[in-house]
């Protein structure tokens, strides 16, 4: 759960978004972006695709079971 908090700040951060503005654009609450951002909550499949799909990436990837 740890490398996906990072990696998901990391590719947050790349495109120089807000938790706010990053909610907004995949239709997700911030609340929850902030809690995996932190380790504080787990993230769902169906959450994971549309993350993958925005930022260009595999879920594998957002999940730390590949570079």
């Amino acid at each position: 759960m740890k490398i996906f908090a990072e990696r998901l700040k990391e590719l947050r951060q790349e495109k120089r978004l807000s938790i706010q503005a990053l909610a907004r654009e995949v239709k997700i609450g911030s609340s929850s972006l902030c809690r995996w951002e932190n380790c504080q909550a787990d993230v769902k499949g169906s959450q994971l695709v549309i993350l993958a799909k925005y930022f260009g990436v595999s879920i594998d990837y957002l999940m730390g079971l590949e570079d």
